[in-house]
């Protein structure tokens, strides 16, 4: 578990509120009162896809936990003349899609608007000529990404990640980041790429299609470009009411981002927690035109994103009852994520996957601590966990959740150094080419001043209740700045492992640091099959070692990262990336790894996390083999260090483990 180390340390929980990004509208059509209740969820459903190529077809998109029914439900195109649709369902189920092909056609330049039975806007997106050929979509996230022109036609009815370009524009990275309906009625808008976007041409609405669109330049003409990580704000010339929308539009007339609001959440303001990414909550203190405070309140609309993970786990954001039984301790260390970060990719539905206080121990009554992650590669239907306090679990899936094997230990396995001694300060976990795992270790908790920052190989099939290493490799003298005889600084060395096998390493053309040329495994015999990427949380560097079977070991050098510190390391096959993950020390962060031209490891890309998850001490990180997808989807585990959730009388209060998807 990490402490302090010389940087305040603020928790930002930023709760799920109001739908975002997804052109979710809850304003009423001008002059045409509602006829009908609006079908429970309807401001989960969002337009995906569209093509006006000749079939004219549209996707819808459910985002939330539930079905949502259809029936009765409109479109209209630049005419706003709505007409009845024939869909392939007539339900919508959560986390699923329905299109239909456009009863009216849909022009080369057009927009698109789809209305409730009773009048009610659901969604609207425009586009620029050619802009829908072959298709418009949704990249980054289905019902939540940019607006892009697709690269295939052929997902309507299934994610679009398959039909998405490999880059995005840089527009795509300005996102409206706060607005007011208190009497000013204004809109900040915040970038989040790397270069500053030019928007004051750009138009923005409300959600009463009777009002025409204004462009930012007319309501601020200062207003002219968004800097890149920086801010822009202007005040609605066309008024906002107390419950409302805006749509943002860019100067080809494509739809960027959009945002809606509950009676009186705009009041003084609902703001992105985190900016740029996370969701919108009614703020205690409106921040126009600087970060935003993250403090207040819940929204009311609450809408998530992305496919279902399936189980029976419990949703997060709902509330709870205050836990008994173990004792949460509230996270430390909040950060904003490195420039350039992107948007998770995979669901934004994300459940609790543990019972609660399911990690209490003799030497952790607690409950808290739970850090590293590893799901079994031999079988994914196994994840390891590792406990601070020297302790190991096997985890198997009981009713949607991970719970304790009971075949290998319903209580877990304490873990030991060499000799029996000791009560390693277990914090990473990976499992070896042999079958066998690696834990790494920061201190030795009976003498927690001083550090120990070791690798430790145990054998899972061994017998009896606490386990002891098979071999122990210990690197504590490369870290000097650790010994200072301050617990602190002990505590912020190995944090992470993850094995990488040499077959990645020669295909991938990584060059061997100790000797400039092409790694060539067979110059280190007693090595085994892989290298050991471990992570120090000091200073984020990843620091490579073999192995060796007589209980030395190699050292290869250490790797940049770009990240403030390092939590987790895995290994991904299915992307081949190494990821190095970071909790909110840098904004909930995975940054992708990747072997470049020259030989060297750098980060390719860098995810948040799914934004209705709570800035927590999340150290731990795994996601499950290619081998169990299921619709394009894989299983993503995250362990909360410190039980925390969303804080007290939260439904995740005092719980460790969170489960999500992430793209094959």
């Amino acid at each position: 578990m990490h402490t302090p180390h010389s940087r305040p340390r603020v928790a930002a929980l930023c709760a799920a509120a109001l739908t975002f990004s997804g052109l979710v509208v809850t304003g009423v059509l001008a002059a045409q009162p509602a006829a009908a209740a609006d079908p429970a969820g309807y401001q989960n459903v969002r337009i995906s896809e569209v093509t006006s190529s000749g079939n004219d077809t549209v996707e819808l998109y459910n985002s939330g936990q539930a079905a949502v029914s259809i029936s009765g439900w409109k479109m209209s195109d630049d005419s706003f003349s709505a007409q009845s649709f024939s869909a392939s369902a007539g339900t919508i189920p959560a986390g699923g899609f329905v299109t239909f092909d456009s009863p009216k056609g849909l022009g080369d330049a057009d927009k698109l608007v789809i209305y409730t039975s009773g009048g009610t806007v659901v969604d609207r997106v425009e586009w620029a000529t050619g802009k829908a050929k072959p298709a418009m979509a949704r990249c980054g996230g289905d019902g939540t990404g940019a607006w892009v022109t697709s690269t295939a036609v052929s997902t309507f009815g299934a994610s679009n990640a398959s039909g998405c370009p490999s880059s995005l524009p840089a527009a795509s990275r300005v996102r409206i980041n706060e607005v007011t309906s208190d009497g000013s009625d204004t809109v900040e808008l915040f970038n989040g790429g790397t270069s500053a976007v030019s928007v004051g041409s750009w138009k923005y609405l409300d959600g009463d299609t009777s009002h025409s669109a204004a462009s930012v330049s007319s309501s601020s003409p200062s207003a002219t470009s968004v800097p890149a990580g920086g801010y822009l704000t202007f005040d609605s010339g066309i008024g906002l009411g107390d419950s409302d929308s805006v749509f943002l539009v860019d100067s080809n007339g494509n739809t960027v981002d959009s945002v809606t609001w509950a009676t009186g959440a705009a009041k003084p303001s609902a703001e992105r927690c985190a900016d740029g990414t996370g969701w919108f909550r009614t703020a205690t203190t409106a921040t126009l035109g600087s970060a935003n405070s993250c403090a207040g309140t819940g929204g009311t609309t609450g809408g998530t994103t992305g496919g279902s993970t399936g189980g029976s786990g419990q949703l997060l954001g709902g509330g709870g009852s205050l836990t008994s039984g173990c004792t949460p301790e509230a996270p430390s260390g909040s950060h904003s994520a490195p420039s350039g970060t992107l948007a998770w990719p995979g669901g934004q539905d994300v459940t609790i996957a543990d019972n609660v206080c399911a990690f209490t121990t003799s030497t952790g009554p607690e409950g808290r601590d739970v850090s590293g992650l590893a799901f079994d590669p031999a079988n994914p239907s196994v994840l390891w966990a590792a406990k601070n306090k020297n302790w190991l679990y096997k985890l198997v899936k009981s009713n949607g959740k991970w719970i304790p094997d009971p075949a290998w230990s319903a209580t877990g396995k304490q873990i030991r150094f060499s000799g029996g001694s000791g009560e390693p300060d277990s914090e990473g976990l990976t499992v070896g080419g042999n079958g066998h795992l690696y834990v790494t270790s920061e201190r030795d908790n009976t003498n927690n001043t001083v550090p120990k920052d070791t690798i430790l190989e145990f054998d899972p099939a061994a017998s009896g209740s606490t386990l002891t290493p098979v071999h122990q490799w210990d690197m504590t003298s490369q870290f000097p700045q650790l010994n200072t005889g301050s617990k602190d600084d002990a505590n912020l060395g190995f944090e992470g492992v993850g094995y990488v096998p040499d077959s990645w390493l020669t295909a991938a053309g990584w060059a061997d640091p100790l000797t400039g040329a092409a790694y060539n495994p067979a110059n280190y015999p007693l090595h085994g099959s892989g290298l050991y990427f471990a992570g120090l949380e000091w200073d984020g560097s990843l620091h490579v070692y073999g192995l060796n079977s007589d209980g030395t070991f190699t050292t290869f050098g250490t790797v940049a990262t770009g990240k403030a510190s390092v939590m987790d390391v895995t290994f991904d096959a299915a992307t081949q990336r190494i990821i190095a993950t970071c909790d909110n020390t840098c904004g909930e962060t995975h940054t992708l790894m990747t072997v470049n031209t020259a030989g060297a490891l750098v980060p390719d890309v860098t995810y948040t996390n799914p934004a209705v998850m709570p800035t927590d001490n999340l150290e731990g990180f795994a996601i499950a083999p290619a081998s169990t997808c299921v619709n394009g989807l894989r299983e993503a585990v995250w362990s909360d260090d410190g039980i925390y959730g969303f804080g007290s009388a939260s439904s995740s209060y005092g719980h460790a483990l969170y489960s999500g998807t992430f793209p094959c």
